[in-house]
């Protein structure tokens, strides 16, 4: 075998856009199974980041997006309802309640912003997630 062919082929400028589209929209895959979304994310990064730095960034950004708002804000709003629910008994977990509701409203605007970073990227736009954008461009330049 040659070099050539053990090299991967770069991906067309659609393909690019679709996958990173997908990796975006696998967030739609955690309400009905936990974290198939967070495990699609990491699929499309693992096979497609040798072939475009453009998937692998929007792909890394999505798996990193997924990880910190659909678990960290799932915690965060389980225990939250936990509180309130233990401390409902002196009445002082009832005033907990409405901050638990917020809460549990982190991982629905996960959902929500992955649909945004997805039809950005299906149009050809280089989206970044607040907060975890430039973080994953440095760590994917070092």
């Amino acid at each position: 075998m040659t070099t050539e062919q053990l090299s991967p082929q770069p991906l067309s400028p659609a393909d690019e856009r679709t996958w990173a589209m997908l990796a975006h929209l696998s967030v739609l895959l955690n309400p009905i199974s936990g974290l198939l979304g967070i495990i699609a994310a990491l699929v499309i990064y693992l096979v497609y980041k040798d072939r475009s730095r453009y998937v692998a960034f929007q792909s890394l950004q999505a798996l990193i997006f997924q990880l910190t708002f659909w678990i960290g804000g799932g915690v965060l709003a389980g225990g939250a309802w936990a509180i309130g629910a233990l401390l409902s008994v002196v009445l002082v977990g009832l005033l907990c309640f409405p901050a638990a509701l917020l809460l549990t409203l982190i991982p629905l605007g996960a959902v929500v912003y992955g649909i945004v970073g997805a039809i950005q990227c299906s149009q050809g736009q280089d989206f970044r997630y607040w907060l975890i954008g430039d973080w994953v461009q440095n760590t994917l330049m070092s």
